[in-house]
């Protein structure tokens, strides 16, 4: 009896070492593909994050700097705890304090950042509450000298406000009324400012700005009568994802030498103007 004999088949060791060539080939590209989507998935958050961070500061500090130099002496909200006439006119004289303007705290005033720092501004008005939401010990309603701050310290744009009738030495600071700085954004790399200003020598008066000026032209410009009209803001912020760009970012913020991002993360820029309107209308009033 002839008993049937079974052939063992399988793969050639070239068939193999084709399989694993192909293999570590497909693993490459799909571990590729993974790494592309990572690397995009961090770039389109980054991207959305400082987005959504600048359309945010942009709104608020556009919301809030439109009042400056907001008062109204006859306003039976205004709290008349001084001589409410002598203090509007302190405050549309001074809508974009100085330092040296107050006697409480004389340095305490919008300031130049020096070789590109970042500038610190500040601004006066009539209102409620101060950029933190603080009454600073007035009664719920009643509206007061608000002065606010806004500085970078820490890659943080930081507000604090005051009291401007504890500046002026006018009246004692209030329990409650800290002086801490809240935090309105973070991974702010720069914060620039300029002013624009009226002509003092325009015979028809017009409410335009002829020029932009930075803080420490501000006094010499208020000496000369000229209104601070308008107000430019540039910020450049971090986006919140970590990314690695080809080369780090430079901007060029409105009258500063240009600056280089300190990585290669995402950054942008953004920039608006703001037409104090109260100022304007002031102006318009004085041609009167």
């Amino acid at each position: 009896m002839t008993i049937p004999t079974h052939k063992s088949k399988g793969f050639t060791l070239v068939e193999l070492m084709i399989s694993l060539a192909l293999g570590l080939i497909i693993s490459g590209a799909i571990i590729q593909i993974l790494v592309s989507n990572s690397t995009t998935d961090a770039l389109n958050r980054a991207i959305a994050s400082t987005q959504e961070s600048g359309r945010f500061i942009v709104s608020r500090m556009r919301q809030e700097l439109m009042m400056t130099g907001l008062y109204d002496a006859m306003d039976p909200n205004l709290s008349s705890l001084v001589d409410n006439v002598e203090e509007e006119a302190f405050v549309r004289s001074h809508p974009v304090p100085v330092p040296g303007d107050f006697v409480s705290n004389a340095l305490l005033g919008a300031r130049q950042g020096v070789g590109g720092a970042n500038d610190t501004l500040v601004i006066s008005l009539q209102a409620e509450r101060d950029c933190r939401g603080f009454t600073l010990g007035y009664p719920a309603n009643e509206e007061f000298y608000v002065v606010n701050e806004y500085f970078v310290n820490n890659g943080r744009l930081l507000c604090r406000g005051f009291d401007g009738r504890v500046l002026r030495g006018q009246k004692a600071p209030a329990a409650n009324a800290g002086d801490a700085a809240f935090t309105l954004l973070d991974n702010v790399l720069s914060f620039q400012v300029l002013y624009g200003i009226t002509d003092p020598n325009d015979p028809d008066r017009r409410t335009i700005p002829i020029r932009y000026i930075d803080a420490s032209a501000l006094a010499a410009a208020y000496a000369a009568n000229a209104q601070v009209v308008t107000i430019r803001l540039a910020i450049v912020i971090r986006g919140d994802a970590d990314v690695n760009l080809d080369a780090p970012a430079t901007f060029t913020l409105l009258n500063e030498a240009q600056i280089t991002a300190p990585d290669n993360g995402y950054y942008r820029a953004f920039e608006t103007t703001v037409t104090l309107r109260n100022m304007r209308n002031f102006a318009r009033g004085n041609m009167l």
